[in-house]
């Protein structure tokens, strides 16, 4: 209800009840509750007794001490830095009421003020356990391989390297990847995924422990995921204050810093306010000049005017919002940096998106394998195995794996002296022959024959399916083609037909391949237009062209699309998890790798932006009924039930995003896109 949210950060908001400190919150409404207790004791004697009054003043004393006791000290934090806010005009309005005798009435004010401060941090408090029950997932203690002993030990002193034991059941202490044992690990906390996800060991430990972040989703765990089948032994890849777990709990804490359109209004808005309703104030005490009144009555409505007139309801009902709503994402797997991305996601009229890894699996695979004229599968199969696996190619990987389970006979010839000719393909030496392996455009490069023309037609057709594909020539003789394709992502077109259903005006994808790869892939997961051959300056060019209409988020990896995410209105990581540079780069980040989170995340958003409008209505509408009530005669006491009401019905109505439900998404599609953000 202060308005420390102006300042976006937290520290500022109720220490005393902040964070863990949920003695502080209890203490308050404790005190908030005996104020209540001692006015109900003073009112009922003044009103129904035969005491003296000392005793009934006595009373409501107690019940300004234990009402303002935490209203006074954030008052005298606050005129230290001199600042002047909502509590210290309160605890005005309480001294105001106590000079003109009105005890009842301050006490009234100070009890319903501390109820409403009491209330809304124990509510907001809500908002933020639902974070840091994320960080409380992780286990305090390790089994650890040292010195050949298994050891429990700290899991603040385990070292990148060590080996950790995770038995059935137990919580990961750390991020790492496997080099022991097959399992199943439910990591619905760190990538909101809810099928659990089978791990295996690395094939090369030395590689996985040089390139951690390479390492494949089967084979990488995380800290806070719990080990549901076998007994697994990971080797520790980072310390526990840099694990994936920990990073996201402090991004979701900072994103409260981060002020979205909206809280940028109310704070300008406030600016020019408070002071304005200062102003009000001082001309009401004068009213006395103009007609005639006693100065109690004068004082008396000046305080009501300065009660009903305290944006309390205002300075909170955004913050209140996204931070509910940031919550509610990160439960789900996926991190909004802030209220301006949380905000901004709901206006979006496009969405780009980069291919590989984004919309395909990112794992290339062998499609088609066309042997020529005097040439057989296996032997095209076998010399381009030979070959690749001297390579070190992404390609080269998915020749070995895929061309290998195709051929009955496992034995292979030696290729020797590899050399990489760099962007066309390769050339070895396999059984005393030059091979040359690569795109069709190198055999006019090199000599010899040309490709013969059945085989350029094959290459052709192949390559109008948005295949790519490589020629195999052994000595003079061509041996045929092999195709590869990065599969679409199952589940994209579906996925691509939501966000259009929730509003998107245009579904692009950028793509550094060639065109026909790309309309290829955008053909089969529905996208409007694919744009290939594309550097990374050509992505924030098209970018930069898409947000000329409206607003627009890219979705990438967030290592080779970093400037293009940084240049859209949004930039979303996908597969989030583990990757620094994705953590980092974007705006939003979707923990596990899964597309199936964008119509959520857009739907979260949609339902952000309409509570917090609900309650910008509320509490601004409050405030204009309030102040020319209280101007006419409206008593203190019923504008402070009213004005705490408002409060803390905008902060239950933020909460109710916690609850939001994913089944929910399809009974939002059917909303009317909102073209552009708010101006403020």
């Amino acid at each position: 209800m202060t308005n420390e949210h102006e300042s976006g950060h937290d520290t500022d908001h109720h220490g005393h009840a902040h964070g863990g400190e949920g003695v502080g919150r209890w203490l308050e409404l404790g005190c908030s509750l005996a104020c209540g207790g001692l006015l109900l004791a003073g009112w009922l004697l003044e009103s129904f007794g035969h005491v003296p009054a000392a005793w009934v003043t006595a009373l409501y004393v107690g019940a300004y001490a234990t009402g303002g006791y935490f209203a006074l000290q954030e008052a005298i934090a606050h005129l230290r830095s001199r600042q002047l806010k909502i509590d210290s005009l309160m605890l005005v309005a309480a001294i105001g009421a106590a000079i003109l005798g009105e005890w009842a009435e301050g006490a009234l004010l100070l009890f319903l003020f501390s109820l409403g401060h009491a209330l809304e941090n124990c509510a907001m408090g809500r908002a933020r356990r639902a974070i840091e029950a994320l960080g409380a997932l992780r286990p305090d203690t390790a089994l650890v391989r040292r010195d050949g002993a298994l050891l429990e030990v700290a899991v603040d002193t385990l070292a990148v390297g060590e080996v950790i034991v995770v038995k059935p059941d137990e919580r990961l202490p750390a991020d790492g990847f496997v080099v022991l044992g097959q399992s199943s690990v439910n990591q619905a906390a760190i990538t909101g995924e809810s099928i659990p996800v089978d791990k295996r060991p690395v094939p090369d430990a030395v590689a996985a422990r040089r390139t951690p972040e390479a390492v494949g989703a089967e084979h990488r765990v995380f800290a806070g995921t719990i080990n549901q089948g076998r007994v697994l032994e990971v080797e520790v890849t980072r310390r526990s204050d840099e694990s994936t777990l920990s990073r996201v709990v402090e991004m979701v804490r900072t994103a409260e810093a981060q002020k979205s359109p909206t809280q940028l209004f109310t704070d300008r808005f406030q600016r020019v306010f408070v002071p304005s309703v200062l102003g009000l104030v001082a001309l009401l005490l004068c009213a006395g000049v103009v007609i005639d009144e006693p100065f109690s009555a004068t004082f008396y409505r000046a305080m009501a005017v300065l009660v009903a007139a305290s944006p309390c309801a205002l300075a909170i009902s955004t913050p209140s919002a996204v931070l509910s709503g940031v919550a509610r994402a990160a439960r789900s797997g996926v991190l909004i940096k802030g209220g301006a991305a949380l905000e901004t996601l709901g206006v979006l009229h496009a969405m780009a998106f980069d291919k590989t890894g984004t919309l395909t699996e990112g794992a290339p695979r062998v499609t088609d394998v066309a042997a020529h004229t005097d040439a057989s599968v296996d032997e095209l199969l076998r010399v381009a195995i030979a070959t690749e696996r001297l390579s070190d190619h992404p390609l080269a990987a998915a020749v070995v794996r895929d061309g290998t389970a195709r051929l009955s006979d496992a034995a292979l010839p030696e290729a020797t002296n590899l050399h990489s000719l760099t962007g066309k393909g390769l050339r070895a030496t396999v059984n005393g022959e030059i091979v040359y392996l690569g795109k069709p455009a190198l055999f006019k490069e090199i000599g010899g024959p040309d490709i013969p023309i059945t085989l350029a037609q094959t290459v052709q057709q192949l390559e109008a399916q948005g295949r790519t594909v490589f020629v195999v020539r052994l000595g003079e003789r061509y041996l045929g083609a092999i195709a590869l394709m990065d599969s679409p992502r199952p589940g994209a077109l579906a996925v691509m037909e939501q966000l259009r259903t929730l509003g998107m005006d245009q579904l692009v994808m950028l793509s550094g391949d060639n065109q026909r790869v790309a309309d290829a892939v955008a053909r089969s997961v529905g996208i409007d237009r694919a744009f290939g051959h594309l550097m990374p300056d050509d992505k924030v060019e098209a970018i930069r062209k898409l947000r000329a209409r409206g607003e627009v988020a890219m979705v990438g990896d967030g290592v080779n699309d970093a400037p293009a995410l940084a240049s859209a209105s949004v930039g979303i990581a996908m597969g989030a998890a583990g990757s620094d540079a994705a953590l980092e780069t974007a705006d939003v980040a979707l923990m596990g790798d899964r597309l199936d989170r964008l119509p959520f995340v857009v739907a979260l958003s949609r339902q952000s932006r309409r509570i917090i409008r609900q309650n910008l209505w509320a509490s601004l509408g409050m405030v204009a009924v309030l102040v020319p009530a209280t101007i006419l005669g409206m008593k203190m006491g019923v504008a402070v039930l009213f004005h705490e009401g408002s409060t803390l019905l905008v902060v239950a109505n933020a909460l109710r995003l916690l609850a939001f439900r994913e089944h929910a998404v399809p009974a939002l599609l059917t909303d009317a896109p909102v073209k552009q953000a708010p101006s403020g």
